[in-house]
């Protein structure tokens, strides 16, 4: 990249990082998902709005030396979205509790696999032409649409718990423990989609084998690798730990990312399940500079970026939107309904849960993202699934605020449940 578009670069770096901190803030005191904001942030600042605009765009050189910087904003966004995948993975190795075991089996179970059966059978019915990535691969399709329509957001719903001031509730336990199990299952998935894509054209022992090592490298990263490393970790012989436990922690991240693309393996499930290895009793402090450091950086600029990226020309389909939005939610909010009338939960109950696990947010812009990247889909779904998740989260924000300035129970005989001042301009009791 020549040094005189180096700069423009820069500013046009600080500009997203600021407009998606700035509209981040702001959706946050709105008791919005944070992650609305960041994107819209990068949606404001893209081709299709300010972009518009000649002189934005000369005083930025957008169009000097686009390739490299191209090249240079994929890596930031590489990084955002590995660092998000990385804590994800940390923090739902923390947030799994043993409690409520029945209730969120029966949550998760129904609640996840209705859902994603439904679709995976009626995507055989549906005109899929619109929706199909370059790889052209049918079936890698159906899977990622039958995540689309099952998958629950941890990242998002916790950050909404956590500004409502709810997170210590039993209402979040639960959503929480339904959200671990299904990101597990779909992420593992959503590997055998990306390989039988990454596959596609080659010989059928050869796709076999891709998926094998998927699968294996997946299997591994969830049983024997974390003990590995936290032996490792544990070591007194290990003085990188030691004296530099940031730098350890991000080694691990790397060693998985490298040996995940030795093998040829998606490597959003390695830093995925890199963050699941890493011990919170012994790097719990590294894990929290990294995390400061990272959503102040590169996690901000990852959702900018997707924002960025969105398609809004000829390619968006606002029929596909209304149409997917209105299915998938249809499918989640019935499928958990039952599953929470199993689990012995009824009216106010059922309804809080299946609003607040029909939040899709930051993993269904990662399936989006990677399922993009990997061809799967087409840009117009592309923009479709982003949608969907920004859509959702901010409705699940949105109800259980409604819930708590009415004062309703989250659910009945929740005693740790907050309380609220009759004419809702108080803030939640902590």
């Amino acid at each position: 990249m020549p040094s005189s578009a180096v700069g423009p670069l820069v500013l046009f770096i600080a500009l997203l990082l600021t407009a998606a901190h700035l509209l981040g803030y702001l959706f946050a005191r709105l008791r919005q998902p944070r992650v609305v904001g960041e994107i819209l942030a990068g949606i404001l600042l893209g081709p299709y709005v300010l972009g518009r605009i000649a002189s934005y765009v000369h005083l930025l050189q957008l169009n000097a030396a686009a390739a490299p910087k191209k090249a240079a904003l994929d890596l930031i966004y590489q990084l955002g979205l590995l660092m998000l995948m990385f804590l994800s993975g940390a923090e739902t190795k923390a947030l799994f509790q043993k409690h409520e075991r029945k209730q969120i089996a029966w949550l998760a179970a129904v609640g996840t696999l209705v859902p994603f059966l439904v679709m995976l059978v009626a995507a055989g019915f549906l005109p899929l032409g619109s929706f199909i990535g370059v790889k052209a691969n049918r079936t890698a399709l159906v899977l990622v649409m039958s995540i689309a329509v099952a998958v629950t957001s941890i990242p998002v719903i916790s950050r909404i718990f956590f500004d409502l001031k709810i997170l210590h509730t039993r209402f979040a336990r639960l959503v929480l423990g339904v959200a671990v199990l299904e990101d597990i299952g779909l992420w593992a998935v959503l590997a055998v989609a990306t390989a039988m894509a990454d596959s596609s054209g080659l010989p059928m022992a050869k796709v076999v084998t891709h998926i094998g090592l998927t699968l294996l490298y997946f299997a591994l990263g969830l049983t024997l690798l974390p003990r590995a490393v936290k032996r490792v970790s544990k070591s007194r012989f290990n003085l990188l730990a030691i004296n530099s436990p940031i730098t350890f922690t991000l080694l691990i991240v790397f060693g998985y990312v490298a040996v995940a693309g030795l093998m040829d393996v998606n490597l959003v499930f390695a830093a995925f399940l890199a963050g699941f290895a890493v011990s919170r009793k012994k790097l719990g402090d590294a894990l929290e500079t990294i995390s400061g450091f990272s959503f102040a950086l590169f996690i901000p600029l990852y959702f900018a970026l997707v924002g960025y990226s969105l398609i809004f020309d000829k390619q968006f389909s606002m029929t596909m939107l209304l149409g997917f939005l209105a299915g998938a939610c249809m499918l989640k909010l019935l499928a958990v309904a039952l599953g929470g009338r199993l689990a012995g939960f009824h009216g106010l109950d059922v309804v809080n849960l299946a609003i607040a696990t029909n939040a899709r947010g930051g993993p269904g812009i990662v399936l989006a993202s990677v399922a993009y990247e990997a061809g799967i889909i087409s840009a117009a779904f592309y923009t479709t699934l982003v949608l969907v998740a920004v859509l959702t989260s901010q409705a699940a924000g949105a109800w259980l605020e409604f819930v708590l300035r009415r004062g309703w129970p989250l659910l009945s005989g929740d005693d740790s449940q907050p309380n609220r001042v009759e004419n809702g301009t108080e803030e939640l009791a902590a």
